[in-house]
C-alpha cells in the first residue's frame, strides 16, 4: 500500500471519528422535558410560542406551539429592543465616531442648560442617567413625539434630576433614546437607517424593524422574530462575528457584558428582573466565581425572552404573544434549567 493511500485512509478515519463523536454528543441531549413544560404551560403562554436553542452555532432544539405561530412570526419585542440598540451604539464606538465617556451635552447642548451636562453615553446604555423617568409596560412606549429630537429635548427641559449620573439605576426608555439621538446627530441619518446598515442587514434579520408612524422608539419599539433574534444572539456569543464577518469587535461585546450596577444602585427595575444587575442593554442572570457575567438576558414585556449562556456556550429565544408576567418568567427559568442540564458543563 502506497504512502498516499495510507495518508488518505488516515484522513477518512479522522473524519469518521469526529462525526461519530459529534453524533454521540447530540444523542446525549434530550429536550423532551421542554416539550412537556411548554405543553403544561400552554395557557400561561397564551397558546403560542416559538422556542429555539443553538449550541456552537447549530440548532439543537426547536418547538412551535400555536397554529398561526412559527419562528418567523413577527411580534413586538418591547424592551428586548434594548440589546439591539446597545449593539448599534457600540458599532460607532468601535469606529471611533463616539466614546462611551462622551457627554451627551457635547452633541445636545440643551442638556447643559438644564444642569444635565455630565451624563455620558456610558450612563445612557446602563440606565444610569439620573433623570426622573415614567415607568410603562407599553409594548411600544410613548407615541406623542414626532421624532427623537423632540423627545430628548423634553427629557432635558421637563424631567428632574433624581441623582448624579452613574449612581442610580432607573430602568426606562430615557438612556437608550438619548444614545440613539446622539447617533443621529453624529451621522446625520435616522436611527432606523443606522440599525439597518449596521445590525439587521449584515445579520440578514429581514423581519426585524424599528419602523413607526411616530417617533422611533430605540428602547422598546422593535418588532422581530425568533429566527432573527437568535442570529443576533449567536453573533454576540461568537464575540461579534457572523458568517466570517465582523459586526462588533470583541472589546465591544465584552464592554456590553460588564456588570454596571450593584444591588444598592437599583432604584427601579421591572418586578420580573428584581435581584439582577445590568450591563449595556442586557441583564446579568448569573456570574462566575470571578464576578463576571456567565448568563445574560433581555426580556421584553411582550413575552419575549432572548438569552445567552456564556459558560455553556448556547443561545436561546422564547417568543410568545401577550404580556410578560411573573408566571411566564418562572416558566422561562425552568426551561433554562432543563437546557443547562442537557447541555451540561461545569460553570464556575
Amino acid at each position: 500500500m502506497s504512502v498516499k493511500i495510507i495518508f488518505n485512509c488516515l484522513k477518512v478515519s479522522v473524519v469518521l471519528i469526529f462525526l461519530l463523536n459529534f453524533q454521540a454528543v447530540l444523542a446525549q441531549s434530550d429536550f423532551t422535558a421542554i416539550d412537556r413544560k411548554l405543553e403544561e404551560s400552554k395557557k400561561e403562554l397564551g397558546g403560542n410560542a416559538a422556542v429555539l436553542v443553538y449550541k456552537d452555532g447549530k440548532q439543537v432544539y426547536q418547538k412551535i406551539m400555536g397554529k398561526e405561530f412559527n419562528i418567523k412570526t413577527q411580534v413586538p419585542i418591547s424592551y428586548s429592543s434594548e440589546w439591539l440598540t446597545a449593539a448599534l451604539v457600540m458599532c460607532y464606538v468601535d469606529q471611533g465616531k463616539i466614546s462611551l465617556d462622551d457627554k451627551i451635552s457635547t452633541y445636545i447642548p440643551i442638556f447643559t442648560k438644564y444642569a444635565k451636562g455630565y451624563i455620558t453615553i456610558r450612563d445612557c446604555l446602563s440606565h444610569l442617567t439620573g433623570i426622573e423617568a415614567e415607568h410603562t409596560r407599553s409594548l411600544f412606549g410613548k407615541k406623542k413625539y414626532e421624532n427623537l429630537e423632540e423627545e430628548v429635548n423634553e427629557f432635558a427641559s421637563k424631567r428632574e434630576i433624581e441623582s448624579n449620573p452613574g449612581l442610580l439605576f432607573n430602568h426606562s426608555n430615557i438612556g437608550l433614546v438619548l444614545a440613539a439621538r446622539v447617533l443621529e446627530i453624529v451621522t446625520k441619518r435616522s436611527f432606523e437607517q443606522l440599525m439597518q446598515e449596521k445590525i439587521t442587514r449584515p445579520l440578514m434579520m429581514r423581519n426585524t424593524s424599528f419602523s413607526s408612524f411616530n417617533a422611533v422608539n430605540p428602547s422598546s419599539g422593535a418588532v422581530s422574530t425568533a429566527y432573527d433574534y437568535i442570529i443576533f444572539l449567536n453573533m454576540l456569543l461568537n464575540k461579534g462575528m457572523y458568517n466570517n464577518k465582523r459586526i462588533l469587535s470583541e472589546k465591544a461585546v465584552a464592554e456590553m457584558q460588564k456588570i454596571r450596577t450593584t444591588a444598592q444602585m437599583i432604584g427601579y427595575a421591572p418586578k420580573e428582573m428584581v435581584g439582577y444587575n445590568y450591563g449595556f442593554g442586557e441583564w446579568i442572570l448569573s456570574t462566575d466565581t470571578n464576578g463576571n457575567a456567565s448568563a445574560l438576558a433581555c426580556p421584553g414585556f411582550s413575552g419575549t425572552w432572548p438569552m445567552i449562556d456564556l459558560c455553556r456556550g448556547y443561545t436561546c429565544v422564547i417568543f410568545t404573544k401577550g404580556d410578560l408576567k411573573e408566571e411566564k418568567t418562572a416558566i422561562y427559568s425552568d426551561i433554562k434549567k432543563i437546557i443547562d442540564g442537557q447541555i451540561g458543563g461545569t460553570c464556575n
